[in-house]
């Protein structure tokens, strides 16, 4: 009896090896190196999700689901950006060839991912991505004072609805191109409104961004010894 129960328990464990045996001889899933990687999902959240939002918006930087920036910057700025980073900023360089992690193949992924959202909003005609010609401070104040001290407040150091926005380490961390965007963007997740609804009825002109962040720009205190 007792060796009839020793064979029926040898059986069973080969049996059970067996199949063990058979589980790890299949093929191993195939694993992809880092620059193989295609996927915009993959390449969007492990790159960008962390300034952007995990969506492309409720991010600490401008969403990249917002139908005024699509309309605004092209598919050659998006890549340029991404590619190349933004100087004096957050936005670091992601493209090898400037020193980031991603190949030309993954930059064009990202490029083309983003601008799958533009859709029905590219009939849109805001003011330039890049400033047509130098603003003037002076008449930025004037600018402001309109479309801006509702919500920033007298001199743009915060009011009932927005913070500051001459703050010494806000204006260290951006560039006046960040700025730009932002004024003709806006943050609407943030109840920032876009160059058309600061004042209704009355969108900015291409002169009134320009100004307004030349006065912007000249608020940034100097550092190094430079303005």
């Amino acid at each position: 009896m007792k060796q009839l129960a020793a064979t029926l328990l040898l059986a069973l464990a080969v049996a059970a090896c067996a199949g063990c045996n058979s589980e790890y001889s299949a093929a191993p899933p195939q694993v992809l190196r880092p620059q193989q990687v295609r996927s915009f999902e993959t390449l969007y959240q492990q790159n960008c999700a962390g300034c952007h939002g995990a969506r492309g918006k409720d991010g600490a930087a401008v969403s990249l689901t917002n139908e005024v920036y699509l309309a605004m910057a092209d598919d050659a700025t998006i890549r340029r950006i991404t590619a190349q980073g933004v100087p004096g900023t957050a936005m670091s360089a992601f493209a090898q060839s400037h020193g980031g992690m991603l190949t030309d193949e993954q930059v064009d992924a990202l490029v083309k991912g983003i601008r799958s959202r533009a859709g029905r909003h590219m009939d849109l005609t805001p003011p330039s991505y890049v400033a047509l010609s130098a603003g003037d401070p002076k008449r930025g104040t004037d600018v402001y004072n309109t479309y801006c001290a509702a919500c920033h407040g007298a001199a743009g150091r915060g009011g009932s609805r927005a913070g500051s926005i001459v703050d010494a380490s806000y204006l260290a961390l951006v560039s006046d191109r960040y700025l730009r965007t932002i004024v003709i963007v806006g943050r609407p997740e943030l109840g920032a409104p876009d160059w058309r609804d600061n004042v209704p009825g009355k969108p900015m002109s291409e002169e009134n961004v320009s100004d307004v962040v030349a006065w912007l720009s000249a608020q940034r205190p100097a550092i190094g010894g430079t303005k």
